[in-house]
């Protein structure tokens, strides 16, 4: 009984339901609402708004009219959606910043590149801009499809016939259900040189697109792409990602403070909101340095000037502002469209095939249309001139007719005529029988002859299409074609180094017994008197310490050598930075060193050169020299340095320029000096020759370039050290035994020998893990077999682990006296 009153309902499935229902309301967002179409770049808002005004007779000629008039037109007729969604879409397309060419006129108010919205759509006013009059060319040729409006009350296209490849030139973004697309704009001259490439080769391949046509998007905000390879990645597969930098130049003014002037920004970054980014990374200390920020942004163009304290370093500072802020940003590509309703993510060269292959189309159509129209004026005049030809025949019949129906008739029957010639001669003017008008008629008749046969010969002949396509597009690009805005960077990289955000300073690279290291600034350690106590410079774990140490650069490449041969590099800001008592972190976190596997020696290089060398020293005495250059390329994972014969391990390597004298010292005592020529240069992986022949179980400890006029410091395990001058120690030939060079007592023992002009200061660092600097001008010079100096009082059972010489800076020159000792231990023999 219930199912009888109740005849229209039915029983169905949730779930299908639901499923039905979301797809269908999918595939509406997608098709007619949020994706452009491939043919002319516009979405179906777009479209209708550009119908509309164009029915109203809003074109680029005529007077200015309400916006909320067009707003009320496309809402009435085409568009079902709220007035605001449709005023904010015909908005972006009357803004010089968002559209790379305007499709609309507007007059007013329409907003800024602050973000500042447009003034009410009953204060603004807008026409068809020029260009846009273009999309619409021809439409009432027959050239393109209409639909049904939603209420089937009227009657819209379904696509313009868009006279420039609209879809690139002006870009489109949008996101649907479960899909996005963003098309970044370009400029309309190359854009059509790429559409006229391919309609004479259509082989051409998309790199020879860019090469010479297409180079890459071109923003209206103007700025600049760093580099190349994101735009082709995008032309290619439809997908990638582009790096887009503000254009920024650096004012430098006599007092020695800086300015950086912001004169373009990224597309669709909102310089309001830029600046107070800026402001507020200033505010919370992210960002050092600047003093002042403004807006001189005027009617002559956009100006935003950021002043600099004078102790900072302006490209360091626009560095930082690039990587925390808007000043660059990357834009997301995705070709996506609709093609033949379906939506499709397309190659750059695909974008273009299909808006050529709708040319052909629309060209088609036309001609099509226009040979309709020709042929039947031709028909017409075919029946006038018979009529002309029987003038006074036809004057009779028709006098002699009693209706006009009775006289179409007769024409029709006596001259065999069309109905639409005989009407077309009863409608005939009494003025058309002169002689004069008979031979317009004949004329125009031959006219159209030709036209027709010109006509038919276009839609026989694709070449013939293609030519019209390319001269309509050379056209519009001589017309609207304007310079590129978008510089692209060939040489630029995507993205900001570490290394550009981070000032240029001296550190110092500290690295323990057990693996643990650190860097500091090399103003850290202040200069002390010779015998001082020292400060502590670095905590260690029990029976650690510290066992390298080297003077170098923040931006300075450092170079492991491991004791198994191999080779490993940092960059000086990768190593992270403590405080002077922190222990540091396990060098395994820094580098993908081996279980058995230690530093044992640290070098620093700033640039990898085929006329430096690197001098390798291994503990049983072999010696290898080989060309920087073939280090330059060191994977994560190091690279073998030198290879190492059994139970041998490395322990130096010093930079040469292949011209100096190498000095090998042993633990025992024992000196040899000789050219580094007499080491030929090897490859990476060979294992060298012998350096110094040892004696017993002695040790080589120190390996150094010993140049004229340096002197020879000798710092042995108990903080005994002295000078000697490099004249002591006579050239020999590679391999020999040495000369003794140092007197030592039974416990003693050479810790390290370091070459050494008298102005620079040495480290020393015991197994506690305490530091002294000391300058070695205060170090006193006695002769070769001499112990020395008390260089660091030592407590019960300490050692000196290490030595490293340091170069002086003024303001490291800053002296505190400590408690001294000049106690000497021994004299000169």
């Amino acid at each position: 009984m219930a199912d009888q009153q109740r005849p229209n309902v039915q029983e169905i499935n949730i779930g299908q339901e639901m499923r039905t229902s979301f797809l269908d309301y999918a595939m509406s967002v997608i098709v007619s609402r949020a994706l452009p179409d491939v043919r002319d770049g516009l979405k179906p808002v777009h479209r209708r708004i550009l119908y509309a005004m164009n029915d109203l007779g809003m074109h680029s000629d005529k007077a200015y009219k309400k916006s909320a008039r067009i707003v009320g037109e496309v809402i009435g007729k085409y568009h079902p959606h709220g007035d605001s969604a449709v005023y904010e879409a015909m908005v972006r397309m009357a803004q010089d910043f968002s559209y790379r060419y305007m499709l609309v006129d507007g007059h007013g108010n329409f907003g800024s590149v602050d973000g500042d919205s447009a003034a009410a759509m009953r204060y603004t006013e807008a026409r068809m801009s020029k260009l846009s009059m273009e999309l619409l060319r021809d439409i009432n040729k027959d050239t393109i499809d209409y639909a049904e409006n939603y209420d089937g009350s009227e009657r819209e296209p379904v696509v313009f016939p868009a006279r420039f490849p609209n879809l690139l030139v002006n870009g489109a973004s949008g996101i649907a259900v479960g899909m996005a697309t963003n098309i970044p704009p370009h400029n309309i001259g190359e854009t059509i040189d790429a559409v006229l490439a391919i309609s004479e080769n259509p082989e051409i391949t998309i790199d020879e697109l860019m090469e010479e046509h297409i180079h890459g998007p071109d923003f209206p905000t103007a700025g600049e792409i760093l580099g190349r390879s994101g735009i082709r990645k995008a032309y290619q597969t439809g997908k990638g990602s582009i790096t887009i930098r503000a254009k920024v130049h650096i004012d430098e003014h006599a007092n020695g403070k800086s300015t950086i002037i912001v004169t373009e920004l990224p597309y669709q970054v909102n310089k309001a909101r830029l600046i107070e980014k800026i402001a507020e990374l200033v505010r919370d200390k992210r960002i050092d340095g600047i003093t002042d920020l403004r807006d001189e942004s005027d009617r002559n163009g956009m100006r935003a000037v950021i002043e600099l304290r004078r102790d900072v370093n302006a490209n360091v500072v626009l560095n930082n502002l690039y990587k925390q802020t808007a000043l660059q940003t990357s834009f997301g590509i995705n070709m996506l469209a609709l093609v033949d309703g379906q939506p499709k993510v397309l190659t750059v060269k695909q974008c273009l095939e299909n808006y050529l292959e709708h040319q052909k189309v629309i060209i088609k159509r036309r001609t099509a249309f226009e040979l309709r129209k020709a042929e039947a004026r031709a028909h017409i005049l075919e029946g006038l001139r018979v009529a002309l030809d029987h003038l006074d025949e036809v004057i009779a019949l028709i006098r002699n007719s009693k209706t006009a129906d009775i006289a179409r008739d007769g024409l029709i029957e006596r001259y065999g005529l069309s109905e639409k010639q005989a009407q077309a001669i009863l409608d005939m003017r009494l003025q058309r029988l002169t002689g004069l008008e008979r031979e317009k008629i004949e004329n125009e008749y031959s006219d159209l002859l030709k036209l027709i046969e010109e006509l038919r010969a276009i839609l026989a002949d694709e070449e013939k299409v293609l030519e019209i396509i390319r001269e309509e597009l050379l056209e519009i690009k001589e017309r609207f074609n304007d310079q590129r805005r978008t510089k692209i960077s060939l040489g630029g990289t995507d993205f900001i180094e570490d290394e550009d955000l981070i000032p240029v300073e001296n550190i110092v690279i500290t690295l323990t017994h057990q693996g643990y290291i650190k860097r500091l600034p090399a103003s850290t350690y202040r200069t002390q008197k010779r015998g001082g106590r020292g400060i502590q410079g670095m905590g260690t774990n029990e029976d650690d310490f510290v066992e390298h140490l080297v003077s170098t650069s923040t931006h300075d490449t450092v170079l492991f050598f491991t004791n198994k041969g191999k080779v490993y590099r940092s960059k000086g800001y990768e190593v992270p930075e403590f405080s002077r008592t922190a222990k540091g972190i396990p060098i395994i976190n820094l580098l993908q060193i081996e279980k058995d596997e230690w530093i044992n020696a640290v070098i620093s290089v700033k640039e990898f050169s085929n006329d430096w060398y690197l001098f390798f020293t291994t503990r049983h005495g072999i010696s290898k020299r080989t060309q920087l250059s073939q280090f330059a390329n060191i994977r994560k994972g190091g690279l073998i340095a030198v290879g190492l014969r059994e139970e041998d391990e490395l322990i130096s390597v010093r930079l040469t320029d292949g011209t100096k004298d190498i000095m090998l010292a042993t633990q025992n005592g024992y000196l040899i000096r000789f050219p580094e020529d007499q080491v030929r240069s090897m490859g990476r992986t060979a294992a060298g020759v012998r350096g110094i022949s040892l004696r017993g179980d002695d040790v080589v400890v120190s390996m150094e370039i010993l140049d004229e006029g340096l002197q020879v410091l000798h710092v042995t395990n108990h903080g005994v050290g002295k000078r000697t001058p490099e004249g002591q120690y006579r050239i020999t030939k590679r391999g020999g035994k040495g000369i003794f060079t140092c007197k030592l007592a039974d416990t003693d023992h050479v810790v390290a020998v370091k070459a050494v002009t008298g102005e620079e200061d040495i480290m020393l660092i015991t197994v506690a893990g305490v530091l002294i600097r000391i300058p070695v001008e205060g170090i006193s010079q006695t002769g070769r077999n001499t112990q020395g100096v008390r260089l660091i009082r030592l407590q019960e059972e300490e050692e000196v682990a290490t030595v490293a010489k340091i170069e002086q800076t003024e303001e490291e020159l800053e002296e505190e006296t400590t408690e001294s000792s000049d106690e000497e231990l021994d004299s000169e023999e």
